[in-house]
C-alpha cells in the first residue's frame, strides 16, 4: 500500500523527481566512470611491457631504469658494455635477449637503436604484438620505424627523410647521415608511439666522425665507407630479457645483480611498475575523491528538493494523518520516494555508462591507447548503486522528521 503511495506521489511530482533522477545518473555514471578510466589506466600502464622477464641496465635504482628503459624518461647512470650484453646473452637460462640504446633524439621524441628481433619480442596490452601502419620494418642502416604519435605530430609518412639530434637537447644534428622512414607503427598507447627506432649499427654509423660528444672538427667519413665498417656497438642502454622457463627468472635475476665484470641491476618489470603506480597513484584517490563529491552533492540536492517540497505537501501529510496514517506511516512514505529516486537515478546512471562506453571506447583507444574493457557490472559496482540508495533513505531522513513533526491542526490549517 505505501509502496503505491509513494509511486503514485512521485509520479504527481514527475518534472521534479526526473530532473533529481537524472542529476543522481549523472552523478553516478561520472563516479563509475572515472573508476572505469583509472581502472583501464592502470591496467594499461601495468601493460605498457609484457612478456618480458627482466630488464637490465647499469646500477641504479629499479624506477629509475624501468623509467628510461620503458617510458624513455630521464637517462641511464652508465651503460652496459658490449661483453657483458654478450656473456648475459649467452647465460642458458636466457630464451631471447633485446639490446636497447638511447641517448639521441629527433625534435622532442627519443631515438632508440635496438634489433629487429624488438619488433618480435616486445609485447604489450597481455601480449599484443607491434604491427605496421604503413610500410615495413628497417631493413637498411638507415631505416627508421616511427611511432604512431612521432608520424601524427610531426605529420611523417613512409620514405620522408629524419635527421637525427646528437643528445636530447641538442642543437647538432647529424646532417651528413640522414635516415628514411621506413613504417610507422600502429598506435600502442605506449611510449613506443613517441620512439624512433633506428639498428643498433645506424647509432654507431652516426657517430662514427664524433668523439667526447661532440663532431670531430674537419672530419666526414663518407656514407659508403661507413657501410662497410664493423659498426658493432661498444656499450648498449639496456636490455630486455626473456627466459626459457619462469622459474629460472630469479636466479638469472641474482646472477645478473652479482655481475662481478661491472655493477649491472636486473628488475622485474611488474614489481617496478607497481612501485611506480604506487608514486604516480595518489592521483587516482584524488580523482575519486572529487567524483564522489559529485555524488554527495546530487544527493544534498534531493534532499533540498524534498524540503522545499514540504510546504506545499503540509495539507496531502495532514490528509494521510487524518485518514489514519500515522507519523511512521509518513515518515517511511517519504524514505520511500527518496531511496525510488536514488535507485531510478543510480540504475539510469549505469546505463549512461554503458552507452558512453560503446560509443567512447574505440575513439579512446583509437585517440590514446587506453582501453576501456565493457564488462558485465561487478561487486564493486553493485556496491556503488547499493550505497547511492542507502544514502539517498539517509538523507531524505532529515525532511521526513521535519514532516513527522507537522501537526494534523497545522496542515488543515488555511494561511492566509
Amino acid at each position: 500500500m505505501i509502496f503505491r503511495l509513494a509511486l503514485a506521489s512521485l509520479r504527481a511530482r514527475a518534472l521534479t523527481v526526473g530532473m533529481t533522477m537524472l542529476a543522481i545518473a549523472l552523478s553516478v555514471a561520472l563516479f563509475l566512470g572515472v573508476e572505469k578510466v583509472r581502472t583501464g589506466a592502470k591496467a594499461s600502464f601495468a601493460d605498457t611491457i609484457s612478456g618480458t622477464s627482466l630488464i637490465v641496465g647499469a646500477r641504479s635504482g629499479s624506477v629509475q631504469l624501468l623509467l628510461y628503459s620503458v617510458f624513455r624518461i630521464g637517462n641511464a647512470t652508465n651503460n652496459v658494455t658490449w661483453e657483458s650484453y654478450q656473456d648475459i646473452a649467452a647465460r642458458p637460462e636466457v630464451d631471447w635477449i633485446v639490446p636497447i640504446s638511447l641517448g639521441d633524439s629527433h625534435r622532442q621524441f627519443r631515438v632508440m637503436g635496438t634489433i629487429v628481433g624488438f619488433f618480435e619480442h616486445y609485447k604489450y596490452r597481455r601480449g599484443r604484438s607491434l604491427e605496421m601502419a604503413q610500410g615495413v620494418v628497417m631493413d637498411d642502416l638507415f631505416d627508421a620505424v616511427i611511432g604512431a604519435d612521432v608520424a601524427a605530430t610531426l605529420g611523417y609518412s613512409v620514405d620522408d627523410p629524419i635527421v637525427v639530434a646528437h643528445g636530447l637537447a641538442s642543437f647538432t644534428e647529424h646532417e651528413d647521415q640522414p635516415f628514411r622512414v621506413a613504417g610507422i607503427l600502429e598506435r600502442t598507447g605506449t611510449p613506443v608511439d613517441r620512439t624512433v627506432i633506428v639498428s643498433l649499427e645506424a647509432i654507431e654509423a652516426i657517430h662514427v666522425d664524433w668523439g667526447n660528444g661532440a663532431k670531430t672538427q674537419g672530419q666526414s667519413t663518407p656514407i659508403d665507407e661507413i657501410r662497410q665498417m664493423d659498426l658493432e656497438p661498444g656499450a648498449v642502454t639496456a636490455a630486455l630479457i626473456g627466459v626459457k622457463s619462469p622459474l629460472q627468472t630469479f636466479a638469472l635475476q641474482r646472477a645478473i645483480n652479482e655481475y662481478r665484470q661491472e655493477p649491472l641491476l636486473a628488475i622485474l618489470p611488474g614489481v617496478a611498475l607497481q612501485e611506480l603506480w604506487g608514486i604516480v597513484g595518489i592521483a587516482e584517490t584524488a580523482l575519486l575523491a572529487v567524483s564522489a563529491m559529485v555524488v554527495v552533492t546530487a544527493l544534498i540536492g534531493m534532499m533540498a528538493t524534498l524540503f522545499s517540497s514540504l510546504s506545499e505537501r503540509r495539507r496531502e501529510m495532514a490528509i494521510f494523518r487524518a485518514m489514519g496514517a500515522t507519523p511512521v506511516t509518513v515518515l517511511s512514505l517519504l524514505v520511500l520516494e527518496a531511496m525510488v529516486t536514488a535507485a531510478v537515478g543510480a540504475v539510469l546512471g549505469l546505463g549512461l555508462l554503458y552507452l558512453g562506453l560503446v560509443v567512447a571506447q574505440p575513439v579512446v583507444d583509437a585517440a590514446f591507447g587506453l582501453w576501456l574493457p565493457i564488462e558485465a557490472p561487478g561487486l564493486r559496482d553493485m556496491l556503488v548503486l547499493l550505497a547511492v540508495v542507502l544514502a539517498g533513505a539517509i538523507v531524505s531522513l532529515i525532511p521526513a522528521m521535519r514532516a513527522y513533526r507537522i501537526s494534523l491542526a497545522d496542515g488543515m490549517m488555511v494561511k492566509t
